[in-house]
Parts: C-alpha cells; structure tokens; sequence
C-alpha cells in the first residue's frame, strides 16, 4: 500500500478530529476508543498514531474543533437566534453536533486534560464575548445539561423555557 498526499493526510486528520469531536460528545471521551474513532472514519488504528502523538492530543484538538463549529454558529447568527436553537429540543437531542460546553465539561472535570481544557476555556470566553457574560453562559450551558439529565420528562421542556425566558425577556 502506498503512501498517502500531504493533502489527503491533512484531509484524513481533519476528518479524524471532526468524527472523535463528534463521538466524544455523543458518548464520553473515556467511553470512545481511538480504535472507535478510526474505524468510523475508515483508517486502520495505527494510522492514528501518524497523525497524533496521543488519545490526549486528539482530545485536545477535537475540544478546539467542536468550539470552533459552535463558535461560527454563534458569530454568524444573532444572539436571539442562538439563544432559541441552543435551547431547543432539537439540541437537547443532538448532543454529537451539539455544544462542545455541555458535552465536555462533565468528562474534562474528571481527569487532567491539559491542552483540552485550555481550549474548553478558550471557547467559554468565546461564548462570554459574543453572549454577553459568563452569566449568561452559565445559563445557557447549565440549562443543557439539566434538559439532557432529564430528557423524557416534562421538567426538560420547563428548564428549556425557563432558561430561554431568562436570557431572552430580560432586555
């Protein structure tokens, strides 16, 4: 088997950080392989470590995907519009292109993940700048995460309203 482009490997690697971004908050870093993540993609497992020097290095750099992708969302709508889609049911159910702040911050707490905590921060100030403060961002995140731990029940919705009402009817 040859070797592959430069080009294709850098295609490769993003694919890979776009697919474990994706799988990491779906399921957990700690419940998702490298194996996992390569086979989804359709690369053998060692290719990985071509790429990445380690699981914590693709942490790292799926943390900082995942909030760029959110980030884009963020800047390119209105904060109204945000607001409405991130407390939706709709992202309530969707965790693996979700919020990159709920669907990391219970696993990055656990462990030492150095470079991936830094980029979880980073895209919280992100969030804070464009939202309007950390409060709000609180509230957002906060709101997720109790909608997700309750989904099925009809305090789910309730929290959802709550949190929209509350960064929204506030003007």
């Amino acid at each position: 088997m040859g070797r592959v482009s430069q080009v294709q490997a850098q295609e490769n690697r993003k694919q890979i950080v776009r697919t474990a971004a994706r799988l990491f908050r779906e399921r957990g870093i700690d419940r998702v392989s490298v194996a996992e993540v390569m086979t989804e993609v359709g690369l053998t497992h060692g290719g990985f470590y071509k790429q990445f020097a380690s699981k914590e290095a693709l942490v790292a750099e799926a943390v900082g995907q995942a909030f760029a992708e959110t980030g884009e969302r963020l800047t390119a709508s209105s904060r109204e519009d945000f607001v409405r889609g991130y407390l939706s049911v709709e992202h309530r159910d969707a965790p693996g292109g979700g919020c990159p702040a709920a669907g990391f911050g219970g696993d990055l707490s656990h462990d030492d993940h150095g470079a991936a905590v830094r980029a979880y921060a980073d895209g919280v100030e992100l969030y804070a700048k464009e939202l309007g403060s950390l409060a709000d961002v609180a509230t957002l995140i906060g709101a997720l995460v109790l909608a997700r731990a309750t989904a099925g029940t009809e305090v789910s919705d309730r929290v959802l309203a709550a949190a929209r009402e509350a960064l929204l009817d506030r003007r």
